[in-house]
Order: structure tokens, then sequence, then C-alpha cells
């Protein structure tokens, strides 16, 4: 019984047990391992966050870009409605100088009105002139050039001289180019 009980032994036994064991090399073990994994999880994570924020925002540019297209539909959804009828505004134009030549200046007015009328629904529909007067320089990405004449002045070189066929654009898209005569 004295083997089992004396108080001596018992605690350079614990001492001895504690600083010999190889437990506290474990824990360091775990706690790198722990750290790496973590590491390991941060970086899948951040990977994951990256492609999750790419692909959120290459969608709401394709939402943004598919709103413009459909917008941009809306305006010009009637072009070819719109492009049939320039041949009958050109025409109510030359009808206009033809009976302005004339004494009936009741049918004048008459179809002056019907003209006007016809303009303003084409222009609420997003219908506008390109302005083109002579003596303008001539550039070819908004003149369609259909002949060169010589210049009858020296300061009409490459600039309009006439114009033959207004132009119009719908929105920001040209439906038709101005037809001009170009100075040489």
């Amino acid at each position: 019984m004295s083997e089992d009980l004396n108080p001596t032994e018992a605690p350079q036994n614990i001492e001895n047990e504690t600083s010999v064991s190889p437990e506290p090399a474990a824990p360091k073990n775990e706690k790198k391992l722990k750290k790496d994994k973590q590491a390991e999880l941060q970086q899948a994570l951040a990977e994951e966050k990256d492609k999750f924020l790419r692909l959120f925002a290459e969608f709401e540019n394709y939402k943004k870009r598919t709103v413009k297209e459909r917008m941009d539909l809306f305006k010009t959804a009637g072009q070819e409605v719109i492009t049939a009828l320039l041949p009958v505004v050109d025409d109510f134009e030359r009808a206009l100088k033809e009976i302005a030549k004339s004494d009936e200046k009741e049918l004048f007015v008459g179809v002056e009105l019907i003209s006007q009328k016809l303009s303003q629904v084409l222009q609420s529909k997003g219908l506008e002139l390109v302005e083109v007067a002579p003596g303008a320089d001539f550039d070819a990405d908004i003149h369609e050039a259909i002949t060169q004449i010589p210049a009858p002045d020296p300061s009409l070189k490459g600039k309009v001289v006439d114009v033959v066929e207004k132009g119009y654009k719908l929105g920001d898209r040209m439906i038709r180019h101005p037809k001009v005569v170009v100075g040489q």
C-alpha cells in the first residue's frame, strides 16, 4: 500500500510524463494545418466571389445592352413605313412649287395644309430633316454626291453646290442621305 500512496513520487511522475510526452507538438501541427486549410478556403472563396462579381457585371451589361437595343427598336419600329412615305413628302414639295406658280391660291393652301400635317406626323414619330445648304462643306459620311460639276465660284470647290434630294434621320440613324451636287 505504501507504493500506491507515496506522495513524493506522484508529482515526479506527472512532471516527467508531461515534459516527455509529444502532445504539445500535435496541437502546433493541427493549428498549422487549420491555418493552411483556412487559407485555402479563403482563397477559394475569393476566387468564387471574383467569378460571381464578374458574372454579375456581365449580366448587368447584358441587361443594359438589351434595354438599349429594345429602345432603339421601338424608336425605329416604323422605319420601313416612314422610308416608304419619303417620296410622298418629296412629291408634296414639288406639287407645292408648281401650284405656287398658278393662280389657284385655295388649292395651294389646301395642299400645303395636307403637306404640313404629314410632316408633323412624321416628325412626331422621330423623323428629322438633315439640313444641307448650298456652300456647305461636303462630308461623305453625311452627303451622297450624285455628280460633280465645275465650281461656278472658286470658293465652292469641294463644297455642296446644289441639293437635289433632302436627307432624313430617324432618331440617330440616317435613313436617307441628302443627294447633292459637289463643285470641282
